[in-house]
């Protein structure tokens, strides 16, 4: 690794060198050495820079890039032996160009810093699946082993992904008192649930904000017959958020209408017990497209079970 040190000032002798680490990792094996003496009240440096090449690869940088542009382009001083100078000039034609690589690191350093990290989803890949099943209401699922437990999110149970917020699932299902399901396909066919699902969905993301707009639509619908021999339901729908920039603004032009959020919602509906059960997940659009095998496998692994009265 290279290492970074800094020289500091004192009115006794010779200063000390302190080497911190530093990310910046190709420097050719360059080390350098100053040793710099003052006077109280004099401010002319007097001795002589001396470079010497080390194994190991540790510089000493003493003022960031202006520092590194003076130091290769700098003249022999008054009182510099000739051969200090010239073995400092082939230690400089040699570190010319790993420069040009700390370079891109400070700026790429810097762009993301204007980006912010809050603007970048970064999923992680799930490595297996946990099952989770409930006996008490009759239902079982499998989920990524990374995922977390919420509580209190107002579903019957809910899983997060840690590092996306935004990508989660939860499990729902109807009152038995209130309803009396006998099948699915008491929703009708898989167009018309779809339908239902995306009513409901947008009902609940419904806004008092202004200018606040959503647009959706119905990716596909579909249903299949399960290991259990029961049939289910499939929905997958988009919903984009869009909102101003400024909703308080009077001309049109400084209203700016921005994307607040893009995502899929997928939608696994079951009926046992007489009560309609529904798996959902919701995973912004980018993310879908790097686990869309893991999040079909949570769907494919929803089943409703009998329970036992």
């Amino acid at each position: 690794m290279a290492r970074l040190a800094a020289v500091q000032r004192q009115h006794h002798p010779p200063s000390s060198l302190s080497l911190l680490p530093s990310s910046f990792s190709d420097f050719n094996g360059t080390r350098l050495h100053a040793c710099i003496r003052y006077k109280r009240k004099v401010w002319q440096p007097k001795g002589a820079l001396r470079v010497t090449a080390s194994s190991t690869k540790e510089i000493l940088i003493g003022g960031g890039i202006r520092f590194i542009t003076v130091l290769l382009s700098r003249q022999q001083l008054p009182s510099e032996p000739d051969k200090y100078h010239a073995d400092f000039s082939s230690k400089a034609k040699a570190f010319a160009v790993p420069r040009r690589s700390v370079m891109a690191l400070i700026l790429s350093s810097c762009i993301f810093s204007r980006v912010g990290w809050g603007d970048i989803a970064f999923a992680q890949q799930s490595v297996g699946f946990r099952e989770y099943i409930d006996t008490f209401d009759g239902y079982s699922f499998n989920y990524p082993q990374n995922w977390v437990q919420v509580r209190g999110a107002g579903a019957d149970i809910f899983f997060r992904d840690p590092y996306v917020l935004d990508e989660n699932l939860s499990v729902e299902f109807s009152s038995p008192s209130s309803s009396s399901y006998k099948s699915v396909e008491d929703l009708g066919p898989p167009e018309e649930a779809g339908k239902k699902v995306l009513k409901q969905y947008l009902t609940e993301f419904m806004s008092t904000r202004l200018g606040v707009r959503r647009e959706s639509n119905i990716i596909s619908t579909s249903s299949r017959i399960a290991d259990d021999g029961k049939m289910y339901y499939q929905v997958e729908v988009n919903i984009k958020s869009y909102a101003n920039n400024n909703e308080l603004a009077v001309m049109p032009q400084d209203r700016v209408v921005r994307l607040e959020w893009d995502r899929r919602y997928l939608s696994v509906l079951g009926v046992e017990n007489n009560r309609l059960y529904e798996l959902r997940l919701q995973t912004p659009e980018n993310v879908f497209l790097e686990e869309e095998n893991d999040l079909r496998q949570v769907m494919d692994s929803f089943r409703v079970n009998t329970v036992a009265s």
